[in-house]
């Protein structure tokens, strides 16, 4: 089925050829309606053919983060079945491809600086240490002498 595109940022757009929907039955609560109507909402969208979007570090971000959510050809499978009606199923599932890209998208968390302890932390452990090492030398064996 024909997907319309989905505008994940003001300047990034998914194409709609990149994405695929099929409806399924769904599990769960739901009477008959269960049975009858298929309304769960599969989303694929390949990721490969679209990989001009991103860059190298940004496509394997989105697989990373994907998870089992992704196949080995690159193909990201989301599967969308909690609500009752098939549009807001629908929805569901583009809103977390949308959630699933924004957050591929972020830049990476800038480097740890490296930090030295407080001359009072050094101190402090120093203190703690040399007590128990004082306790556990108390610990030897009793002696007797009278």
């Amino acid at each position: 089925m024909s997907v319309s595109d989905l505008e994940v940022k003001p300047n990034k757009i998914l194409p709609g050829w990149s994405m695929t929907e099929s409806f399924v039955l769904a599990g769960g609560p739901g009477g008959q309606n269960v049975n009858k109507v298929a309304t769960a909402v599969q989303l694929r969208f390949n990721a490969v053919a679209v990989q001009n979007l991103f860059t190298d570090r940004q496509y394997k971000q989105l697989l990373k983060i994907a998870g089992s959510k992704a196949t080995k050809n690159g193909e990201i499978l989301i599967e969308a079945s909690k609500f009752r009606s098939q549009d807001r199923n629908r929805e569901d599932a583009r809103e977390r491809l949308k959630e699933l890209v924004l957050k591929a998208l972020e830049p990476p968390p800038p480097p740890r600086k490296k930090t030295r302890p407080t001359r009072g932390s050094v101190e402090r452990r120093l203190k703690a240490k040399a007590g128990r090492s004082q306790i556990k030398k108390n610990r030897g064996a009793v002696s007797t002498d009278e």
